[in-house]
């Protein structure tokens, strides 16, 4: 992936921002914990990966770079706090150790994510940018994660009784990543929106993924409970397309994804990151073209699912 060391020291450095004697010491090591040891650091890598492509702007340092990607690692570690919570899943496994509610109680998990997401909007703030660039990553990070479309309304769409598999996919899941590769141009200079397919499908076929590893994989490699969907009765690829078309469905997103990249300088930059992308989602998905699923598979994506969580 790129620049992990980067991403990597640019959280530290975002982490410090909330460090000091007004801070509750619980609060901030709930915190570090959502966000260390991290996963894969897909996001910010992508960010990193688009800007590159893209040339960024001469004016945005390095480290300036890394800090927008970093807040978009901490928009996600929020979700992952949240989304682990006995309110929604109840889980008490994150990257193979307690999650932050079950080392610290449900009181810090749930200010320790309200805390990190406003963290990210401080690094943006805080951060050495031109001053256009800064209301366009907020409003960026805002529609990735708010309740129009983004990462919020994806949690909450759990909470109805029911919506299409893609619609749930792209809100979960999907939304984040097109804040990711949107906040890679803006960085660059370039234009957002026609970033905007390319890290939306990386988005549904992270989500389709997980939604293979949450049917058919293994909780101890995986770190984290599996099974989920199924005992909270939501969404699953697997469950609306069976499992080859779900691996159909992995395929064909990348496969779109490739197909949106648009013109820019250095276009090797973010292939080459997709395809460390694709390696880490399922094994069963190559990095061969595959076969685009039938119509019929397509309008099932989004068929709506009945879903009771409350049951």
């Amino acid at each position: 992936m790129v620049a992990l060391d980067r991403i990597e020291a640019a959280l530290e450095r975002s982490l410090r921002l909330c460090e000091g004697p007004s801070t509750p010491p619980g609060l901030i090591a709930a915190m570090r914990h959502a966000v260390f040891p991290g996963g894969g650091r897909l996001r910010p890598g992508l960010t990193l990966s688009v800007a590159m492509a893209c040339k960024a702007d001469a004016r945005v340092s390095l480290d300036a770079q890394a800090d927008v990607a970093a807040a978009m690692e901490l928009m996600h570690c929020a979700s992952l706090v949240h989304d682990d919570l006995p309110c929604f899943d109840d889980a008490p496994l994150r990257r193979g150790r307690p999650s932050v509610h079950a080392a610290f109680g449900e009181e810090l998990a749930v200010l320790a994510g309200d805390g990190l997401i406003i963290l990210a909007y401080e690094v943006i703030a805080e951060t050495n940018l031109p001053p256009s660039a800064v209301p366009k990553l907020i409003r960026c990070i805002s529609r990735g994660v708010g309740a129009g479309g983004g990462l919020v309304a994806g949690q909450a769409w759990e909470s109805e009784r029911s919506v299409g598999l893609q619609t749930y996919h792209q809100a979960k899941t999907g939304a984040l990543f097109e804040a990711g590769a949107r906040a890679g141009a803006i960085l660059a200079g370039a234009p957002q929106e026609p970033w905007a397919k390319f890290g939306a499908h990386l988005g549904e076929a992270y989500q389709v993924a997980d939604d293979l590893r949450d049917a058919l994989g293994d909780a101890r490699e995986l770190g984290k409970p599996v099974g989920q969907d199924i005992a909270h009765n939501r969404p699953n690829a697997c469950i609306s397309l069976g499992v080859d078309g779900a691996v159909n469905r992995l395929r064909a997103l990348l496969d779109r994804a490739i197909d949106t990249i648009p013109a820019c300088p250095e276009p090797d930059r973010v292939v080459d990151w997709v395809d460390s992308f694709a390696g880490r989602l399922y094994a069963g998905a190559s990095k061969s073209k595959a076969p685009r699923p039938m119509a019929s598979q397509s309008q099932a994506a989004n068929e709506p699912v009945a879903i009771n969580l409350r049951a």
